[in-house]
């Protein structure tokens, strides 16, 4: 930030990148369309594609109609960023919904950010082995 204003120049990285340490991890996109390479996470019922090929971190995400992710996740593209501590990053911020964890040493918890999904996502590498 440029001295005492909270606006950024046009140089310079969002504040929870610059200021906070949180890592850019990838864009999500809902869509309707059958993708190649669908993985399904039963338990949300949906399906997620991408992720492991695309250069720019674009993850699509296709939902079953009883998909139990919030309508706000469902309609809406989202940003994630990788954060160091989950719980401290998500302090004070509207949470959608609880913090989950999709699979084994991966915590995530979506906020309400001007009506829109952020994704925070903690990773215990240690876990992930």
């Amino acid at each position: 930030m440029n001295g005492s204003s909270n606006k950024r120049e046009d140089h310079q990285q969002p504040f929870v990148i610059e200021k906070s340490g949180w890592k850019f991890h990838h864009v999500g996109i809902p869509t309707n369309k059958v993708k190649p390479d669908e993985k399904c996470i039963e338990k949300y019922r949906m399906y997620v594609s991408g992720f492991e090929t695309s250069p720019y971190g674009i993850e699509y995400m296709r939902f079953e109609e009883d998909s139990p992710i919030e309508k706000i996740i469902k309609q809406n593209p989202h940003i994630a960023f990788e954060v160091d501590d989950l719980d401290s990053a998500a302090k004070d911020k509207k949470l959608i919904g609880e913090i989950t964890s999709p699979s084994k040493g991966i915590r995530v918890a979506m906020i309400d950010v001007d009506g829109l999904p952020v994704e925070l996502i903690e990773f215990n590498r240690q876990e992930m082995e």
